[in-house]
């Protein structure tokens, strides 16, 4: 390949990179865009603790649901296309948050950002896996996780911050800019986003099929529950932790609220880190399935050395650190398994769908996991938590080595 085409296909990846790990990011915003404003809205509307998280029980349903019914639309549409409706309709719903007249204003806000939310899995996956070398595929990945963890940790502050100064409504329609914001950036590189990469192959033979495959097809597929199954299981543990590790911290450690908050926070850097350096574990050749393995395993290790205690308090919060690298570790592995797995039985054809059906698992874990490890919690077990978080990674690990066997045996 020539220099000049070497420059161009690098310059292109990182438009495509970039300008999609900003979308992710703003997706992720929105994930937090009401929690910050609960009490706010709670004395406006007098509203129960139960129906405001009903707003977020909304949310997760539509995004769930549709994130399996999204990858069809990708498919069939074009991954650029989606992508901006689905920023567009985010946007919408601060809108609707800022000039909700009642209650259930805010629950239609809250179903279109579900539903906005809902396409990012299949609509990224698709854009990166199509739009980016090979060879970078690996850090696309990665960034595309930083991305998400970016958008989590500005949502409360943005919103908290606009609340506070100007109003909750105001508050809305600041993270509309921000989603009009992200709409813009896709509009005006939409040329980079829907052509053909620079100097890349164009799909063509077995990795070109896929495109004619059902629903029904999908779902008769092992890999597809295999894949599910996996990411439902490790999106269990985020959702045990992010709701519960204070109350955890407390009950197992003694450890005050601050001291708690401060795990959950060292566990989600650690996350962070890991992914950035998962980045670089990826790749053509390496077995992905090995590396995501190793990461949970040792974050099970540690998930039971909590359970029991095993640790000095002075060293949870460490611990939490180690526990969470393990599996932003394990994440650029995940997707390029995922893609491999995608490829060697579907083809690129299918990408959206794969990615929908089974990045949903994230949503009913996400809506899941609290439930169950809420009832631990209420029954005096936390112990219960920490072992049920190992067994889930054990499990997670289970379901990869089982997805990596799908690529290796015959179609």
């Amino acid at each position: 390949m020539s220099t000049a085409v070497s420059s161009g296909v690098f310059r292109q990846d990182a438009t495509v990179i970039g300008l999609v790990g900003f979308a992710h990011a703003t997706s992720h915003f929105f994930h937090l865009m009401l929690p910050p404003l609960f009490p706010w809205l709670m004395t406006e509307y007098s509203l129960s603790f139960t129906q405001v998280g009903a707003l977020m029980s909304v949310f997760f349903a539509v995004s769930g649901i549709g994130q399996a019914l999204a990858g069809f639309l990708v498919d069939r549409w074009g991954a650029h296309r989606v992508l901006c409706a689905g920023v567009a309709l985010l946007a919408t719903s601060g809108i609707l948050v800022a000039a909700a007249p009642a209650l259930w204003g805010l629950y239609v806000a809250a179903f279109v950002a579900g539903l906005g939310n809902s396409i990012f899995h299949p609509a990224d996956f698709s854009l990166l896996n199509h739009r980016v070398s090979q060879s970078r595929l690996g850090h696309a990945f990665s960034v595309h996780g930083l991305s998400g963890n970016l958008g989590w940790a500005t949502g409360p502050i943005v919103m908290t911050a606009a609340a506070s100064s100007f109003g909750w409504r105001t508050a809305g329609v600041v993270a509309a800019l921000i989603g009009f914001a992200a709409l813009s950036g896709l509009w005006w590189k939409r040329d980079e986003l829907s052509n053909a990469l620079v100097g890349a192959s164009r799909d063509t033979g077995k990795r070109a099929r896929g495109s004619d495959v059902t629903v029904s097809g999908l779902l008769k597929l092992p890999l597809v529950w295999f894949a599910f199954s996996f990411f439902f299981l490790s999106t269990l543990v985020l959702a045990a932790l992010q709701n519960f590790a204070p109350s955890l911290m407390r009950s197992l450690y003694g450890l005050s609220l601050a001291a708690g908050t401060s795990a959950l926070t060292a566990y989600l850097i650690g996350g962070a880190a890991g992914v950035a350096m998962g980045g670089f574990l990826t790749g053509d050749n390496r077995n992905e399935e090995r590396i995501v393995g190793l990461a949970f395993l040792t974050s099970a290790v540690l998930a039971l050395i909590l359970a029991f205690s095993l640790t000095p308090r002075w060293a949870v919060i460490g611990v939490m650190a180690l526990m969470g690298c393990g599996v932003g570790l394990a994440g650029p592995s995940r997707d390029m398994l995922v893609r491999k797995c995608a490829a060697a039985r579907l083809g690129t054809g299918a990408f959206g769908r794969i990615y929908g059906l089974v990045y949903s698992g994230l949503d009913v874990g996400l809506a899941a996991g609290p439930l169950i490890f809420g009832m631990m919690m209420d029954a005096g077990k936390p112990r219960l938590v920490f072992i049920g978080i190992g067994l889930s990674f054990v499990l997670a690990t289970i379901a990869a080595q089982a997805m990596a066997r799908q690529v290796k045996s015959p179609a």
